[in-house]
């Protein structure tokens, strides 16, 4: 018995109908996944905004929303380092110059970025 080539033919079509759909979405979603890899923030975007966001109100377990996206350890050093800074700031001028001469032998605000 001889089969119809206009079977053949449809079921041909219709594989090259599938292929091309899976494709298409295969691309599709290549696409999507690379703009959303493009608009999002890169990690060290993220920690600048953190620590942007510090204020006295953050703790280690009340992170501002800027900081949700971060490494615990890497949002504990951040705030760590939000704290000292402004706990020296606190400290009589004196006691400042006198950490900041330790810090690298020299009175230049090296602790508090010269502020």
């Amino acid at each position: 018995m001889r089969r119809s080539t206009h079977h053949l033919g449809g079921t041909l079509m219709r594989r090259q109908k599938l292929v091309i759909t899976i494709a298409a979405l295969v691309i599709a979603a290549g696409a999507a996944v690379a703009v959303w890899m493009m608009v999002r923030p890169s990690y060290d975007d993220m920690v600048k905004d953190c620590q942007k966001s510090l204020t006295s109100s953050a703790t280690k377990t009340h992170r501002p929303e800027a900081c949700k996206g971060l490494k615990q350890d890497d949002y504990d050093t951040l705030l760590m380092a939000w704290t000292l800074k402004h706990a020296l700031k606190e400290m009589p001028q004196d006691d400042q110059d006198m950490l900041d001469y330790y810090d690298d032998g020299s009175v230049n605000g090296s602790l508090t970025d010269g502020e």
